[in-house]
């Protein structure tokens, strides 16, 4: 396996049968809990923004010449957007199943404008930025929960 399949496949979770996006964003998760455990929410939102950057190179350089321009077992894509989604939610397992499962939500339903935004850019840059837009999604809907809670 190729240095960038074995990125943008998220060390292979995204080979794993039924649901690759699902289990790469899973497999985030861990990481996510020891990076904000040890660093913070300001050391997450830079491992999103590397990761991002990584994944943008890995999936173009892992599905250059592949018929599918955004194949399954790339999910590097989730992988940052789970951890940003993380930003605005408690180091609980509560938190994180929240932020999991709203995460999933929008990167599968890829409401307006995601959608439209994944069809416009290809190669890498497209793989990872329509999760980079469900994750914005999903912390509006931390944010006004947070701000209807607080009321």
């Amino acid at each position: 396996m190729s240095a960038a399949r074995l990125i943008a496949s998220w060390f292979g979770s995204g080979l794993l049968p039924w649901a690759p996006g699902t289990w790469g964003s899973l497999a985030a998760l861990p990481f996510a809990w020891v990076i904000l455990l040890f660093g913070g929410k300001l050391w997450l939102l830079a491992g999103a923004a590397i990761v991002f950057v990584i994944g943008w190179i890995a999936a173009d350089r892992a599905t250059r010449g592949g018929s599918d321009p955004d194949p399954g077992w790339v999910v590097i894509d989730e992988v940052a957007g789970q951890w940003l989604t993380l930003l605005l939610l408690p180091l609980t397992l509560a938190g994180f199943a929240i932020g999991f499962m709203l995460f999933r939500l929008f990167d599968i339903w890829k409401p307006w404008p995601i959608r439209a935004v994944e069809r416009r850019y290809g190669g890498g840059f497209g793989i990872m930025i329509d999760d980079v837009l469900a994750a914005i999604y999903a912390m509006l809907v931390v944010a006004i929960g947070r701000l209807m809670l607080e009321r």
